[in-house]
């Protein structure tokens, strides 16, 4: 029987030095989408898919993304006075209860394979999952990670989440060689981290949620460095397939958004602003009004 995934590693030991200056004082990780930083959301994702042990991979200068779980009695006090209950309430809903949260530091980066293996200890010998809050999906029936974790309890092995890319981006992601797909499920007999243009075996491309067996953690205690002279993750799962286990890959339903990069993080605050309720109006007439603004220029 296939066991149930109670704990998820979430990597945040990157400077996010593609967002500077704003990330001199402040981590990638708090920066806001609307009004919910990024790791919200990721955190949100894997509360839905019944994940109850969160561990961070943190670093140096992190501290904000520390608080910002903890609780805030001064601000919790001043809405209680001033009747702003759903204020309140929204604010609850960021608070971790004691113990569910740990950290440990990276203090090298040394890639993602390594800042995996860093949350070695606190594992052990279950299977977990990986979520980069750098990748925000919505859409869908139910969160990515919701999906994962019910098509995982038939599948076992490992699991990692896919999409489609553009040929000429390939270069920049894992990408799977894949054998045979039934539904959204496609078995992997290869993967290779950022193949060389020309050389990538399909435009597969794994995305940051995965579902990992401790025999990885085990393939990245022997690990040496791959592409970008980092210790890839992809590289400890493909060692997986040579040791005869299954590595399966899921075409999630819903949109992604590489909030990693500038375009896609304005690209996503776009998408959640339009979909929210209280915004949506005024801020598609808007968007309207720029448009016409610019058609009106040409």
């Amino acid at each position: 029987m296939t066991r149930k995934v109670m704990k998820a590693v979430f990597p945040v030991a990157g400077l996010g030095t593609r967002f500077l200056p704003a990330t001199k004082s402040i981590p990638k990780e708090i920066m806001t989408l609307v009004d919910r930083p990024l790791i919200q959301y990721a955190i949100d994702e894997a509360r839905a898919a019944g994940i109850s042990e969160f561990i961070f991979v943190t670093s140096r200068g992190k501290g904000a993304l520390e608080d910002y779980f903890d609780r805030a009695p001064e601000l919790e006090a001043s809405l209680t006075r001033g009747g702003k209950k759903d204020l309140l309430d929204v604010l609850n809903k960021t608070n971790m209860e004691s113990g569910a949260i740990a950290y440990v530091r990276q203090n090298s980066p040394r890639g993602l394979g390594h800042a995996v293996w860093c949350a070695r200890r606190l594992i052990g010998d279950e299977p977990f999952a990986v979520i980069l809050p750098d990748d925000v999906i919505t859409g869908g029936d139910k969160p990515c990670l919701q999906q994962m974790v019910e098509a995982y309890q038939e599948t076992g092995g490992c699991m990692v989440a896919a999409m489609e890319v553009p040929r000429s981006k390939a270069k920049s992601y894992g990408i799977l060689d894949v054998s045979s797909e039934v539904g959204p499920l496609a078995e992997v007999r290869g993967m290779v981290e950022k193949p060389a243009p020309g050389t990538e075996p399909s435009t597969l491309a794994v995305i940051g949620r995965y579902i990992l067996t401790p025999d990885v953690l085990s393939n990245l205690d022997r690990a040496t460095e791959g592409a970008g002279g980092e210790i890839q993750l992809t590289d400890a799962i493909a060692k997986e397939l040579d040791a005869g286990r299954r590595v399966t890959g899921y075409r999630f339903r819903g949109q992604r958004f590489d909030c990693g990069s500038k375009a896609g993080f304005l690209q996503a605050t776009v998408a959640f602003g339009l979909a929210r309720d209280d915004l949506r109006e005024e801020f598609a007439e808007y968007l309207g009004h720029l448009k016409a603004t610019a058609q009106a220029a040409e």
